[in-house]
């Protein structure tokens, strides 16, 4: 499937801009969860997770952080 945007001329002069906005898309799908991360890095051209990794870090996206709720869910699965 290919999307198609329409880029103000003014920032198809700056190659930047439109790798920013593709940034943009694809971190907040990655975010909201609708991107895996092995679709978030796909859509980047990123040939590894660490290469993510990084660029997530960079760009200040932390996956969700485990919670209580996790804790108590691994401590029923457990069994205890």
């Amino acid at each position: 499937m290919q999307i198609t945007v329409d880029i103000p001329d003014d920032l198809q002069r700056h190659p930047e801009k439109t790798r920013e906005i593709l940034e943009s898309f694809v971190i907040e799908g990655f975010r909201t969860g609708a991107l895996s991360r092995y679709q978030t890095r796909t859509l980047l051209g990123f040939e590894t997770g660490h290469e993510l990794d990084g660029f997530l870090k960079e760009h200040h996206v932390f996956e969700r952080s485990y919670g209580v709720e996790d804790l108590m869910d691994d401590i029923k699965g457990l069994g205890l």
